[in-house]
């Protein structure tokens, strides 16, 4: 399978609320690698690298609001061609 990656921006409700660790947790069990890490503005940049439909399954996810405690209102996605593949998820 073709591996692909892609940057997806969550804004609303998504810091302070356990986000990025349930980003984690989720990229974990579906054997994607990448980052959560929390901008400035509020929202949560997310890198996503994987077997495609891993990676879609991610953004499924994102898109559908991630944990409970996070108030989801907007999901962009952009596709990324990164320097090198990332070895693990992480929330830095």
């Amino acid at each position: 399978m073709a591996t692909t990656c892609f940057k997806i921006w969550v804004h609303g409700l998504v810091q302070g609320v356990g986000f990025r660790y349930s980003t984690q947790a989720q990229a974990r069990e579906l054997d994607v690698k990448g980052y959560a890490r929390n901008l400035n503005d509020g929202s949560v940049e997310v890198l996503a690298w994987g077997e495609e439909p891993q990676v879609n399954a991610l953004i499924t996810w994102l898109k559908a609001g991630g944990p409970r405690s996070a108030r989801v209102e907007k999901v962009l996605v952009e596709p990324h061609q990164p320097t090198e593949a990332p070895s693990r998820f992480t929330t830095g």
